[in-house]
């Protein structure tokens, strides 16, 4: 196999430095070059296409963001973001995920105590990366959509329960397909994977997009009709437990599964427990197989289950597992999967208005 071709950009140069040494310590990495800002960046690619960018957002005459949106639309490379944790870092790593980055890192700490630990994600996460298919920055409203308001199912069974997980690409895919869920629709959960502190800032954004609220889960959440909860990064997994006729967040400690804090199969397993058929589950675009196992729990309930197909995926990992395991009830493109979730909690005919009901789905597949 050869090796990952990763350029360094970053205006630091004890930065540059300890990533060039950290990367280059991994044999399946070679860096081929380093540069201070988005101008040297794009004079570089232009000559030496690497298979793997590192980006920091903040930088002197061209910073990282406007390089990237520069860069996608013409030469889509794997990004990804090395960023600071500061208001300002997340918000702009955010931003960038946005336009096409295809997973943000906290900056490792330069000391001898924990560089070591933090160069060893760095690599994993780069050598996973050169895998990944990125695409430009798109729109937040799905393009071939023709949803309204009024044109999802007129009632839902009770204590429905929407659960979605996603890692590499999600926030794109999150960003596109969230916006389309109505403000009456059923509580939803959500595992992103995303580093301690930015998972706030992209509830936040997500939040001034969505006719749903979206905002960061707290310990003891209630899981309310209209609401989107974001499993905060980094910490502690999320789990749904019971709370009277619904349900409500636990924020548990525990070591990483599937290599991930919060895990999704955490929260997919205890939607199994206590949801059962009442839960829909999608697993969107990412890397390794976190999901898979606790999606196939909860589709042995009855509940229905979809995988985003490979052709929409900027990383067909999380998905393809759960595929292979038999724990999906169909693989589906990102557009079609919110149709999908609704329809199969809408409440039984006998149970809705008897207004007729515009149909949902913009094609006849999603009707089945």
């Amino acid at each position: 196999m050869n090796r990952v071709k990763v350029l360094i950009v970053d205006d630091s140069a004890m930065m540059r430095n300890v990533l060039q040494l950290g990367l280059s310590q991994d044999p399946m990495i070679e860096v081929i070059g380093t540069a201070s800002n988005g101008e040297q960046a794009w004079a570089f690619v232009q000559c030496c296409r690497p298979d793997v960018i590192t980006l920091d957002l903040h930088m002197p005459k061209e910073d990282g963001l406007s390089f990237l949106r520069r860069l996608m639309p013409v030469m889509p490379i794997p990004v990804v973001v090395i960023s600071s944790l500061t208001q300002d870092g997340t918000e702009a790593s955010v931003d960038a995920m946005e336009a096409g980055a295809v997973d943000v890192i906290a900056k490792p700490v330069v000391s001898p105590f924990s560089k070591a630990a933090m160069m060893a994600e760095v690599c994993a996460r780069v050598t996973a990366a050169a895998t990944a298919k990125p695409a430009p920055g798109r729109t937040r409203r799905a393009a071939n959509s023709n949803w309204r308001a009024d044109s999802v199912p007129q009632g839902f069974r009770p204590r429905s329960l929407i659960a979605i997980g996603a890692s590499t690409g999600g926030v794109q895919a999150l960003s596109r397909i969230l916006p389309l869920f109505p403000a009456d629709s059923p509580g939803i959960v959500l595992v992103q994977h995303m580093p301690e502190g930015f998972t706030n800032t992209f509830a936040n954004r997500l939040n001034g997009a969505c006719a749903m609220q979206v905002v960061e889960a707290q310990d003891g959440d209630i899981v309310r009709t209209g609401t989107v909860l974001v499993a905060p990064g980094g910490a502690r997994h999320m789990q749904i437990v019971a709370h009277g006729n619904g349900y409500r967040v636990a924020l548990v400690d525990g070591d990483p599964v599937a290599y991930s804090r919060p895990s999704v199969d955490v929260m997919f397993h205890s939607v199994a427990k206590v949801a059962g058929k009442n839960a829909v589950g999608a697993i969107l675009t990412g890397m390794g197989k976190d999901g898979a196992e606790g999606m196939l729990a909860l589709h042995q309930t009855g509940a229905q289950t979809f995988a985003q197909d490979e052709a929409s995926c900027v990383v067909y990992g999380m998905p393809q597992a759960a595929v292979q395991l038999g724990a999906a009830t169909a693989s589906l493109p990102l557009d079609d999967i919110p149709a999908r979730l609704l329809r199969a909690l809408a409440a039984p005919a006998e149970m809705r208005p008897r207004a007729a009901n515009p149909t949902l789905s913009t094609t006849p597949g999603d009707l089945k």
